[in-house]
């Protein structure tokens, strides 16, 4: 097994144990725990084990270049949206890209999105939470291409990742800004953001429907041409008969 597999297994069994850990044991907050800075730091370990991997893959320079112009433009089309609550079509380029490119070009590009569009929009401890929320919506639409889903099957998929990313970022909200840390004051705080997660999920899924099928046989084309193997050792040219 490779080591960023292992490093991902470990860090996702530290971060699981200590949601269980904050939500049994909320009176021990206020005595060393600072669980913002706990969590945060899980997350930037899982964001980096998948650093780990895509750096394993030996990935050319033509690649990462593709990459990042992916990237660069999921986060210039974030920027004049950010005055609509989460109606955010970056979510919609990340799994696009992350559909026709493979499941490690969509986590970058997701990455990707959060950094650089977080430098108009301004860096907290939140962009690392975004990175993982955007890089894994890429990364799993990655996979989902393996079932060879209907356009449709593809914006239910949008649908849910839009809910998928609010519980993401709530994370972070409830572990550095609430107290106590319980189930109670978990379930509140998803609840608190459910019409911005569903004008997020909604707004993925239309955009994926009105633009999804152009795009992406865009993007097959590209794929094409620069012959894209090297991230998901998958063949070089992509069928273009499905979606």
């Amino acid at each position: 097994m490779k080591r960023s597999r292992v490093a991902f297994a470990i860090i996702a069994t530290a971060a699981i144990s200590i949601l269980i850990f904050a939500f049994m044991a909320p009176q021990w907050i206020g005595q060393g725990f600072n669980w913002g800075i706990i969590t945060a730091t899980v997350v930037g370990l899982a964001v980096i084990a998948f650093f780990l991997e895509f750096e394993s893959r030996h990935v050319n320079t033509k690649e990462l270049a593709l990459i990042s112009i992916m990237g660069t433009l999921a986060a210039i089309v974030r920027i004049p949206f950010a005055p609509i609550p989460n109606a955010q079509p970056a979510t919609f380029i990340i799994i696009c890209i992350g559909y026709t490119f493979g499941p490690m070009a969509g986590f970058m590009t997701g990455a990707i999105t959060a950094l650089v569009s977080n430098f108009f929009l301004g860096h907290g401890p939140w962009t690392i939470f975004q990175i993982l929320g955007w890089g894994l919506a890429g990364f799993t639409a990655g996979i989902l291409r393996n079932l060879k889903p209907n356009i449709w099957v593809l914006a239910a998929f949008g649908l849910v990742w839009g809910f998928i990313f609010g519980i993401i970022m709530n994370i972070w909200h409830w572990a550095s800004l609430i107290y106590p840390l319980t189930w109670q004051t978990f379930l509140i705080t998803q609840l608190n953001s459910i019409w911005f997660d569903t004008i997020h999920g909604v707004a993925t899924a239309l955009f994926i429907l009105i633009l999804g099928k152009r795009t992406i046989a865009i993007l097959k084309q590209w794929h094409n041409r620069f012959f894209w193997k090297n991230i998901n050792n998958e063949p070089k040219k992509f069928d273009t008969s499905n979606t």
